[in-house]
Protein backbone atom coordinates (compact mmCIF):
# COMPACT_ATOMS: atom_id res chain seq x y z
CA UNK A 1 0.00 0.00 0.00
CA UNK A 2 1.19 3.75 -0.95
CA UNK A 3 0.03 6.50 1.30
CA UNK A 4 0.88 10.20 0.80
CA UNK A 5 -0.29 12.81 2.82
CA UNK A 6 0.67 16.60 1.80
CA UNK A 7 -0.49 19.68 4.09
CA UNK A 8 0.25 23.41 3.46
CA UNK A 9 2.96 24.93 5.37
CA UNK A 10 2.00 26.20 8.97
CA UNK A 11 0.44 29.77 9.52
CA UNK A 12 2.21 33.00 7.89
CA UNK A 13 1.95 36.60 8.02
CA UNK A 14 -1.32 37.47 6.17
CA UNK A 15 -1.83 41.39 5.38
CA UNK A 16 -1.32 42.30 8.94
CA UNK A 17 -4.03 40.07 10.35
CA UNK A 18 -2.76 37.12 12.02
CA UNK A 19 0.90 38.82 13.48
CA UNK A 20 4.26 39.13 12.30
CA UNK A 21 6.40 36.13 11.17
CA UNK A 22 9.25 34.98 13.48
CA UNK A 23 12.40 33.33 13.40
CA UNK A 24 13.22 30.58 15.64
CA UNK A 25 14.47 33.15 18.47
CA UNK A 26 11.82 35.32 18.01
CA UNK A 27 13.02 37.70 16.06
CA UNK A 28 11.05 39.48 13.01
CA UNK A 29 11.61 37.05 9.78
CA UNK A 30 9.57 37.86 6.80
CA UNK A 31 9.78 34.92 5.05
CA UNK A 32 9.38 32.51 8.49
CA UNK A 33 6.44 31.17 9.81
CA UNK A 34 4.14 33.41 12.62
CA UNK A 35 3.99 32.38 16.32
CA UNK A 36 0.39 30.37 15.53
CA UNK A 37 2.44 28.53 12.51
CA UNK A 38 5.54 27.35 14.94
CA UNK A 39 2.65 26.36 17.32
CA UNK A 40 1.11 24.40 15.12
CA UNK A 41 4.59 22.91 13.83
CA UNK A 42 4.92 21.68 17.13
CA UNK A 43 1.46 20.34 17.33
CA UNK A 44 2.58 18.49 14.27
CA UNK A 45 4.35 15.96 15.95
CA UNK A 46 2.54 14.19 17.96
CA UNK A 47 -0.41 14.70 15.18
CA UNK A 48 1.85 12.43 12.84
CA UNK A 49 4.11 10.65 15.43
CA UNK A 50 1.14 9.26 17.70
CA UNK A 51 -1.91 9.38 15.60
CA UNK A 52 -4.78 8.66 18.23
CA UNK A 53 -8.08 9.20 15.54
CA UNK A 54 -8.56 5.40 14.86
CA UNK A 55 -9.41 5.45 10.93
CA UNK A 56 -8.13 9.18 10.64
CA UNK A 57 -5.47 8.16 7.72
CA UNK A 58 -3.21 9.42 9.56
CA UNK A 59 0.63 7.45 10.37
CA UNK A 60 3.82 8.30 11.59
CA UNK A 61 5.37 9.27 8.11
CA UNK A 62 8.59 7.20 6.85
CA UNK A 63 9.79 9.86 4.59
CA UNK A 64 9.32 13.80 4.73
CA UNK A 65 9.01 16.28 2.16
CA UNK A 66 9.32 20.12 2.13
CA UNK A 67 9.59 22.73 -0.34
CA UNK A 68 12.92 24.28 -0.70
CA UNK A 69 14.00 28.14 0.08
CA UNK A 70 14.99 29.61 -3.59
CA UNK A 71 15.75 33.06 -4.68
CA UNK A 72 12.22 33.48 -6.48
CA UNK A 73 10.76 31.84 -3.32
CA UNK A 74 12.64 31.93 -0.41
CA UNK A 75 10.25 30.74 2.08
CA UNK A 76 11.33 28.88 4.84
CA UNK A 77 7.57 27.75 6.52
CA UNK A 78 7.59 24.24 4.68
CA UNK A 79 11.25 23.53 5.97
CA UNK A 80 10.01 25.08 9.70
CA UNK A 81 6.59 23.19 9.64
CA UNK A 82 8.49 19.88 8.82
CA UNK A 83 11.39 20.15 11.09
CA UNK A 84 9.99 19.33 14.86
CA UNK A 85 8.16 16.10 13.36
CA UNK A 86 11.52 15.25 11.74
CA UNK A 87 13.59 15.48 14.42
CA UNK A 88 10.87 13.87 16.67
CA UNK A 89 11.21 10.61 14.28
CA UNK A 90 14.67 11.05 13.12
CA UNK A 91 14.22 11.39 9.80
CA UNK A 92 16.10 14.14 7.52
CA UNK A 93 13.70 16.93 5.50
CA UNK A 94 13.76 16.00 1.90
CA UNK A 95 13.87 20.03 0.89
CA UNK A 96 15.79 19.40 -2.38
CA UNK A 97 12.49 20.45 -4.60
CA UNK A 98 11.22 24.04 -4.70
CA UNK A 99 7.58 25.12 -5.52
CA UNK A 100 6.79 24.95 -8.97
CA UNK A 101 8.76 21.90 -9.15
CA UNK A 102 6.37 19.24 -8.47
CA UNK A 103 6.87 16.94 -11.72
CA UNK A 104 10.46 15.77 -9.82
CA UNK A 105 8.62 15.85 -6.52
CA UNK A 106 5.90 13.11 -7.38
CA UNK A 107 8.74 11.06 -9.05
CA UNK A 108 10.70 11.26 -5.80
CA UNK A 109 8.06 10.99 -3.11
CA UNK A 110 6.44 7.47 -5.38
CA UNK A 111 10.02 5.95 -5.27
CA UNK A 112 10.34 7.05 -0.94
CA UNK A 113 8.99 4.55 1.34
CA UNK A 114 5.34 4.58 2.65
CA UNK A 115 3.96 6.59 4.46
CA UNK A 116 5.18 10.13 2.96
CA UNK A 117 4.61 13.42 4.31
CA UNK A 118 4.64 16.66 1.90
CA UNK A 119 4.83 19.97 3.35
CA UNK A 120 3.96 22.35 0.32
CA UNK A 121 2.82 25.52 -0.72
CA UNK A 122 -0.97 25.95 -0.86
CA UNK A 123 -1.53 27.22 -4.54
CA UNK A 124 1.12 24.65 -5.71
CA UNK A 125 -0.61 21.58 -3.58
CA UNK A 126 -3.48 20.86 -6.58
CA UNK A 127 -0.29 20.31 -9.20
CA UNK A 128 1.60 18.09 -6.46
CA UNK A 129 -1.62 15.75 -6.17
CA UNK A 130 -2.41 15.88 -9.78
CA UNK A 131 1.48 15.03 -10.76
CA UNK A 132 1.20 11.83 -8.20
CA UNK A 133 -2.03 10.67 -9.06
CA UNK A 134 -3.03 11.80 -12.39
CA UNK A 135 -5.71 14.14 -13.61
CA UNK A 136 -8.24 12.20 -12.92
CA UNK A 137 -8.02 12.48 -8.75
CA UNK A 138 -10.39 13.64 -7.27
CA UNK A 139 -9.26 16.47 -5.27
CA UNK A 140 -10.65 20.32 -4.73
CA UNK A 141 -8.68 22.58 -7.32
CA UNK A 142 -7.75 25.12 -5.12
CA UNK A 143 -6.05 25.54 -1.37
CA UNK A 144 -8.32 28.02 0.24
CA UNK A 145 -5.78 30.63 1.24
CA UNK A 146 -7.24 30.90 4.91
CA UNK A 147 -6.73 26.95 5.58
CA UNK A 148 -3.83 25.91 7.58
CA UNK A 149 -5.33 23.04 9.06
CA UNK A 150 -6.57 20.13 6.88
CA UNK A 151 -4.04 17.24 5.58
CA UNK A 152 -4.91 15.59 1.97
CA UNK A 153 -4.55 11.56 2.02
CA UNK A 154 -3.87 9.79 -1.39
CA UNK A 155 -3.53 5.98 -0.94
CA UNK A 156 -3.54 3.06 -3.65
CA UNK A 157 -2.99 -0.61 -2.60
CA UNK A 158 -0.61 -1.24 -5.31
CA UNK A 159 0.99 0.53 -7.88
CA UNK A 160 -1.92 -1.02 -10.43
CA UNK A 161 -4.61 0.37 -8.48
CA UNK A 162 -5.98 3.67 -8.59
CA UNK A 163 -5.28 6.67 -5.72
CA UNK A 164 -8.15 7.51 -3.54
CA UNK A 165 -8.15 11.17 -2.50
CA UNK A 166 -9.56 12.16 1.56
CA UNK A 167 -9.29 15.24 3.28
CA UNK A 168 -8.81 15.11 7.17
CA UNK A 169 -9.44 18.31 9.35
CA UNK A 170 -5.90 18.42 11.90
CA UNK A 171 -7.86 20.13 14.78
CA UNK A 172 -4.77 21.26 16.58
CA UNK A 173 -4.92 24.38 17.58
CA UNK A 174 -7.94 27.32 18.49
CA UNK A 175 -9.76 28.23 15.56
CA UNK A 176 -9.21 25.43 13.26
CA UNK A 177 -12.17 23.86 11.57
CA UNK A 178 -13.48 20.87 12.06
CA UNK A 179 -14.85 20.77 8.42
CA UNK A 180 -12.77 20.19 5.14
CA UNK A 181 -12.88 22.32 2.33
Amino acid sequence: MSKIMIIRHAEKHQHGLDGHAVDEEGKHAAHELTVKGWQRAGALVSYFSRPVVAGSGIEPPRAIFASDATRHSPSLRALHTAAPLAEELGIVVNHHFPAGGEEALADAVLAAPSPVLVVWHHNHIYSLARAIAGAAIGCPRHWPEDRFDVVWILERKTPQDGWSFRQVAQCLLPGDCPDVF
